[in-house]
């Protein structure tokens, strides 16, 4: 029995293999309308989320399954004391297969091991989110037609931004990508990322502290907002929050195929302006969750259509 915890949980020809899978279903949507009939999903959000949950629930539905669980860890047994290993034990007993969202690092990995049915992290504190990374590729895959060889800039919270973190592990296994770091000091990615991900495997990148300087040399900007649920201290999350914003005069100098991400939500890092410019690939990302995570159910419950 497969999980997906961690981005490095799949190999690049997996990856490659999900991602082939979840085209073939946006080209043949009724051909998998009924794949999963009589499958049963649990999401087990312990904390808040809309397009993840619902991308999930979407997905399953699309796929001819049925969808349970819970919203906020305030609707669970969390509540009277009930641990996560118990909690998924007794939910493999009603599903097929476990989406989890946990505010601890490390929660979904625990879940795994004591599942009886696949796990999904489907966030994990700052850690990873690896089902988004997936959204990524499947997005720039379509918008570049390739994942390798082409400069990639990471905007914003760097520091607390599991999706930046699981995206970075994900496409430093492809081939001719420099990554350009964007972030005030205090938000700049972790070390380990530096030594374990860029260092180890020799991945050209830099760090800088205002897209102005790059912007004109990037293939790709994934913006990020400054998560305040990440803070403990709010005024030090009012003077860093409105640190990158980008708008139609910051993207003069930028590549006309240049490809705008954001995972979403959105609070102010991306000016409303810019989602009529054709760069803007954000909300085309929120709806390739949806098919990419159609495509890793199909996998994880080893359904062939």
């Amino acid at each position: 029995m497969k999980h997906l915890i961690d981005p490095t949980d799949l190999t690049v020809q997996e990856i490659d293999e999900i991602l082939d899978l979840a085209l073939d279903i946006i080209d043949n949507k009724e051909k998998y309308s009924e794949s999963c009939k009589g499958k049963k999903l649990a999401t087990l959000f312990f904390e808040p989320s809309t397009r993840t949950r619902l991308s999930f629930e979407a997905a399953m539905m699309e796929l001819g399954g049925n969808v349970l669980g819970f919203s906020s860890a305030d609707s669970s047994s969390a509540t009277k004391g009930e641990s996560v290993g118990d909690t998924v034990k007794v939910v493999s007993c009603y599903a097929d297969i476990i989406a989890m969202r946990h505010p601890k690092e490390g929660a979904p990995l625990l879940a795994s091991m004591l599942a009886d049915v696949p796990v999904i992290n489907a966030g994990d504190g700052g850690h990873n989110h690896p089902t988004q990374t997936l959204t990524d590729l499947l997005t720039i895959r379509r918008e570049k037609g390739r994942l390798n060889n082409f400069t990639i800039g990471l905007c914003g919270d760097l520091k607390f931004g599991r999706t930046v973190h699981s995206l970075i592990k994900a496409l430093s296994r492809y081939s001719g990508i420099k990554f350009v770091l964007i972030s005030p000091k205090e938000l700049k990615v972790p070390e380990y990322i530096i030594t374990e991900v860029f260092e180890k495997n020799n991945i050209e990148y830099e760090e800088v502290t205002t897209m102005e300087e790059v912007i004109d040399r990037l293939d790709i900007i994934y913006m990020t907002r400054v998560q305040k649920e990440r803070f403990f201290n709010e005024a030090e999350y009012v003077r860093l929050k409105d640190s990158y914003i980008l708008d139609m005069n910051k993207l003069k100098n930028a590549k006309k195929d240049l490809s705008i991400l954001h995972p979403l939500p959105r609070v102010n890092e991306i000016a409303t302006e810019v989602d009529a410019d054709p760069r803007a690939c954000y909300f085309r990302q929120a709806l390739n969750g949806k098919y990419v995570r159609m495509a890793l159910m199909l996998t994880l419950l080893g359904v062939n259509v």
